[in-house]
């Protein structure tokens, strides 16, 4: 039952009230732990006033005494009392803390007089619990009713947290205007939400000028621009942001940190990620979870999963859901099933947080890529059967387990059967899978929705072209590569990076860019000789191009990720044990890539860590952490 409607069962009119003893406030408040003088006030009950009503209703709002706190609005209403708008927006603001928003609007709407207090109390409301169209609505409502007073700071600064998506964005522009007319713009809280809001719209170029334009910075506005950029990708952009901050003396919170770890993360900058981890413990933040939650995810992304746990460990009991999650999503990302699934069960039987989508997501993906297909069908059943409503990522995870297991015909019954339209993701993942196990035909017909579904996607196209190509069908592969040329569609270039003294260097498929383009080449064809002795041949059906073999085996070599290496062993000298090398790549590494660094790691004994866009590579004497499965 709402709120207001058992507000209106105590208080049917203000006409006619049951008797309400002031005792009642007494007994249940005591329960509560509010404070003796609060007490000795309830109990005067029908002699309260301003001071009395407003020290009740602050307790109540500080403990989120709901039924404590209807019962002194009930009281007002009993008693004829006429609350100030200092107390109507009190009662606003104890039914927001409440979670009751409906009362708390009702509250509003019934007002006889409002000032911008009010009106800001409600639409905070609104934007904390992410409803964003009531707090536009009613921030436009806000306008268009109030006479002799507009939005302040504390209003401008809310509502702009509500202005995401198109629509959001859109509104966002307009209040921009506003702003300037107002005279606000540069008000340093304000000129922090609208920062924020254009980085969250993607719009970071803007956000940047915005953050130019302010007279006043502080860690906020900073660690908003530092956030904007790493949640885009741009993390050498972010990182390069927060170093320059630094040298100008801005101070760090914990947010910063955390977002300047979501950049490292995407960068894999391992050494960097352990220097800002030093400068952490020695700067003593707040011991937040959050950010150890970061750290737990930086290390994981740079394959160091027993850096990673061991912060996980000294967690305690602080850790949440999230703390968790990211130690699960680390172990499947990074081949460690059996790790995985030994977190996953001892979670469940601390039985302290409970396992949620996110949790479930992390293990299918642990299934899938550990080539366990029928355990990842029975976590997907404990999902259900623990009544958490699969999303469109979960069914995805098990059209990807069936198909990378070879399962081609149960994965379209799954998707035929699945209670959503399957999307162009998992369309995706299951023509990936025809092109591992050469289902010419099916991959056809895939490529053919997901044309019509996202025409301008280069990758649906080359795995086509790829499955013409091991097909050796190359008059038809021809002709795909003809069309996508007439339709303008441009495929990504292979790209891969690695962090040297802290200066991430980066290299594309036959790198011409590069000053050391040539001195890289040419270790990789030391390495290539070294190799071919140990037992590596290359794979030329990793090219899809039909010329022939020395011209296939030249491309190979051209390739980003063994760029990236040649590189890494030129700088840390390529004898045997030497340092670890740590390489990102924007796209699937190919099969003769990955056989080239298994060999290397076996035949130079170094530790090779290799991170694509499907999950991390930890190469070892010769062996890789996903098993040759990814």
């Amino acid at each position: 039952m709402g709120g207001w409607r058992m507000l209106r069962k105590i208080c049917p009119s203000k006409r006619a009230f049951p008797s309400i003893n002031p005792l009642y406030f007494t007994t249940s408040i005591t329960n509560n732990q509010l404070n003796e003088p609060l007490l000795q006030m309830a109990v005067r009950g029908h002699n309260m006033k301003f001071d009395d009503y407003n020290k009740i209703l602050n307790d109540c709002v500080d403990l989120s005494a709901f039924r404590e706190g209807q019962r002194v609005h009930a009281h007002m209403i009993k008693t004829h009392y006429s609350p100030s708008v200092f107390l109507s927006t009190r009662l606003i603001v104890f039914y927001k803390k409440c979670d009751y928003l409906d009362d708390a609007r009702r509250v509003l709407d019934e007002m006889p007089e409002t000032n911008v207090v009010s009106w800001t109390a409600m639409i905070t409301g609104y934007s904390q619990k992410g409803l964003t169209s009531e707090a536009l609505n009613l921030f436009v409502e806000m306008l268009r009713s109030c006479i002799g007073f507009g939005p302040n700071q504390f209003t401008f600064t809310t509502v702009l947290t509500s202005c995401i998506g198109d629509l959001g964005f859109h509104h966002g522009t307009q209040i921009h205007s506003l702003l300037v007319k107002s005279g606000f713009e540069y008000h340093i809280f304000v000129g922090s939400s609208l920062l924020d809001m254009y980085a969250k719209s993607g719009k970071i170029h803007d956000a940047h000028r915005v953050f130019d334009d302010m007279p006043e910075r502080d860690v906020v506005s900073c660690t908003a621009l530092i956030s904007g950029y790493a949640q885009l990708g741009l993390d050498e952009e972010a990182i390069q942001v927060f170093r320059k901050f630094r040298t100008e003396g801005m101070s760090c919170n914990y947010v910063t940190y955390a977002s300047l770890l979501t950049a490292i993360s995407g960068l894999a900058a391992f050494d960097h990620g352990k220097q800002v981890h030093n400068q952490i413990i020695r700067t003593e933040l707040p011991n937040a979870v959050v950010l150890h939650n970061s750290l737990i995810d930086m290390y994981s992304k740079c394959g160091s999963l027993s850096y990673a746990r061991t912060i996980f460990n000294n967690l305690n009991e602080n850790k949440n859901v999230i703390s968790w999650n990211a130690m699960l999503v680390g172990y499947s990302k990074n081949g460690l099933v059996n790790e995985a699934e030994e977190l996953f069960e001892r979670m469940k039987e601390e039985n302290t947080i409970r396992p949620n989508n996110v949790t479930y997501l992390a293990m299918l993906s642990s299934s899938g890529h550990g080539g366990n297909d029928e355990r990842g069908m029975e976590i997907f059943e404990e999902m259900l059967v623990n009544r958490i409503e699969p999303e469109i990522e979960h069914y995805g995870c098990v059209v990807d387990l069936l198909g990378r297991s070879g399962q081609i015909s149960r994965a379209v019954e799954f998707i035929k059967h699945m209670p959503i339209e399957p999307t162009a993701a998992i369309l995706g993942s299951l023509l990936g899978a025809c092109r591992v196990h050469s289902e010419v035909g099916l991959g056809e017909v895939l490529a053919k929705k997901l044309e019509e579904l996202e025409p301008e996607n280069a990758g649906n196209y080359v795995i086509l072209s790829n499955l013409y190509a091991s097909a050796g069908r190359w008059e038809d592969m021809r002709n795909l590569r003809k069309r996508m040329n007439e339709k303008a569609v441009m495929k990504e270039p292979g790209r891969s990076w690695i962090e040297i003294n802290r200066t991430v260097h980066t290299f594309h498929a036959s790198d011409v860019s590069h000053p050391m383009k040539d001195e890289a080449f040419e270790k990789v064809r030391e390495m290539l000789v070294r190799i071919k002795e140990a037992g590596y041949v290359p794979d030329l059906g990793c090219v899809g191009y039909d010329v022939d073999e020395e011209q296939k085996e030249k491309i190979l070599l051209g390739h980003s990720e063994k760029l990236a290496l040649g590189f890494g062993m030129i700088y840390s000298c390529s004898e045997v044990g030497g340092k670890a090398i740590r390489i990102m790549k924007n796209l699937r590494i190919c099969v003769d890539c990955h056989s080239f660094v298994k060999y290397v790691s076996k035949v130079y004994g170094r530790e090779i860590y290799l991170r694509d866009t499907k999950r991390f590579h930890h190469f070892v004497g010769g062996i890789c952490s996903c098993k040759d499965y990814w």
